[in-house]
């Protein structure tokens, strides 16, 4: 394009900026990497598309965050204090641990050994928030800047402050799994234990008596003890930045709304906030045509279909015993299959079985004759199953994996079998059932419709949602009174103290007068027979 039509674009935006109700604003992102940047980015790129700066703030070891692509983003790379491939190893130990070892431990040694994984990564986070925030000429620019808001990451913390310390208001994008108790008491979410399962409970919303227990168990137990973040630390290292005692989840809770990456398709009914919207979904698109050589195998299998297995971008491979089980159980398969997969190439892998280190996934699943999707349960690759309609076999691994798939099966659109216990006859009867069974097919088609039948698209609201930050200079008009409350207050005990003191008086100076009125009875009676 020549640098006069270039021009004349530039000013048409500028002109569109004017004109518009919000105008051209200025957002500074604190994006989390790996799949969450995917997610974000189709945001940030809208937002550019409608006239707004976006600058992302990344460190100089980011991962997916690639300021060479093409791309109007702007991006602000800071100097991390730790090496690239210390950044890389320390998430991917994290995500082995999860996977072959966690499942080793009792409930309680679970989640103690959860908790000890998950400081080793909040220090991690720590570590890149003091990179950014101590910088000093860093700052300033940033400062000079003068944004108009925030768009932070809610798993990765840092963007709350970086908000605190520019003044300026901002939003969080978000999937509910923080423990659930930054939502609830940063994000005033509500969670009635009768009827919202809690985070890895694996639950539904129509649970037992002996489910209910177990689902109060972890309430107790995320709200009482478990930490995903050492609180102790942020608070400390919040409160030295701001100069004034600050706690990590007081910050959180100034956030003006929260943009939640699933949806009703996915999750059960439960009760919200105006500052909480579900996006989930904005990612997906109509299946574009495949590569000749992935549409002639997928052409090959004729009236069979295919089967498409992928594990995610965080697991690049897996042990030689699970790959010899998994590529048998896809051999003894009718259909075609394509598998994402970077490992050693398994002894017992079929002919049916073509292995690939990258998939068009979503076109994929788009596509007529794929017929089941065997994932881990990632967020993303869930939305575009239940866009195009392709029931799941799901293998959680770690995170949210396990509440995606278990919201999945409970809806009949999935079946779960476990990575590390499975045999190659689970997995494939997995398969057959999903495949074979039309009310699984049935099912992930009334999800698809769900997710289609919306009053505007997700991506749209999700901008919506940042102009209109903007345009107000933040969303008090949506905060709910719950965020100046003390949990005393929240919960009305001051109230309910005050009325039992009151029945309690009340009940004591009854019994007072009836005890005056008994023996001024007696002292009459007695009075009478003398």
């Amino acid at each position: 394009m020549s640098t006069r039509w270039i021009s004349v674009l530039l000013l048409l935006l500028q002109l569109s900026c004017h004109f518009s109700a919000v105008g051209c604003g200025k957002v500074l992102v604190w994006p989390m990497d790996f799949s969450h940047w995917i997610n974000m980015k189709l945001i940030l790129d809208e937002l550019v598309q409608r006239g707004h700066e976006v600058t992302v703030l990344k460190s100089s070891v980011s991962v997916l965050l690639d300021h060479s692509e093409s791309s109007a983003i702007e991006y602000e790379t800071f100097p991390a204090s730790i090496p690239k491939d210390v950044y890389e190893k320390t998430f991917s130990n994290d995500i082995m641990k999860h996977v072959y070892e966690l499942h080793k431990y009792s409930f309680w040694n679970f989640f103690s050994k959860l908790q000890q994984m998950q400081y080793e990564v909040s220090d991690f986070f720590q570590i890149m928030c003091r990179d950014a925030v101590l910088n000093k000429k860093l700052v300033t620019k940033l400062k000079e800047s003068r944004f108009d808001v925030i768009f932070a990451d809610a798993l990765c913390p840092c963007g709350e402050l970086l908000a605190e310390l520019l003044k300026v208001p901002f939003l969080y994008t978000h999937r509910l799994f923080l423990g659930y108790k930054y939502e609830k008491y940063s994000g005033g979410l509500l969670f009635p234990p009768s009827y919202v399962p809690t985070t890895m409970s694996e639950l539904t919303d129509k649970m037992t008596f002996m489910e209910r227990v177990k689902n109060m168990l972890y309430v107790l137990y995320f709200d009482f003890w478990l930490q995903i973040y050492n609180e102790k630390k942020w608070d400390q290292f919040y409160s030295e930045v701001l100069g004034r005692p600050t706690k990590l989840t007081e910050l959180m809770g100034k956030a003006e709304m929260w943009l939640i990456r699933t949806y009703w398709d996915l999750e059960f009914p439960r009760p919200l906030l105006p500052s909480v919207d579900f996006v989930g979904g904005l990612h997906c698109r109509p299946a574009k045509p495949l590569p000749k050589e992935l549409e002639d195998f997928v052409q090959s299998s004729e009236k069979e279909g295919v089967v498409l297995f992928s594990l995610g971008s965080m697991i690049s491979n897996l042990t030689e015993e699970r790959a010899n089980v998994i590529a048998s159980a896809l051999a003894q398969l009718p259909q075609k299959v394509l598998w994402r997969y970077n490992g050693k190439k398994p002894g017992t892998l079929g002919p049916n079985t073509q292995l690939l280190p990258w998939i068009p996934q979503n076109d994929l699943l788009g596509h007529p004759k794929t017929r089941a999707f065997i994932t881990h349960g990632g967020t993303n690759g869930i939305y575009e199953a239940i866009h195009h309609g392709v029931p799941l076999v799901g293998i959680p691994l770690f995170g949210d994996q396990f509440d995606n798939i278990a919201q999945m099966k409970a809806k009949g659109a999935a079946v779960k079998v476990n990575l590390i216990t499975m045999s190659s006859a689970d997995l494939l009867s997995a398969v057959k059932i999903v495949i074979n069974d039309p009310s699984y097919k049935e099912n992930a088609m009334t999800l698809s419709r769900i997710h289609h039948d919306q009053p505007m698209k997700l991506l749209d609201r999700a901008v919506f949602w940042i102009e209109h930050v903007m345009r107000h200079k933040g969303a008090k008009h949506l905060r709910v009174a719950a965020h100046d409350l003390t949990w005393y207050q929240y919960h009305s005990l001051d109230v309910i103290g005050f009325l039992l003191a009151c029945v309690a008086t009340a009940a004591l100076i009854i019994i007072k007068c009836c005890l005056f009125c008994y023996r001024m009875l007696v002292k009459t009676v007695k009075s009478k027979r003398d």
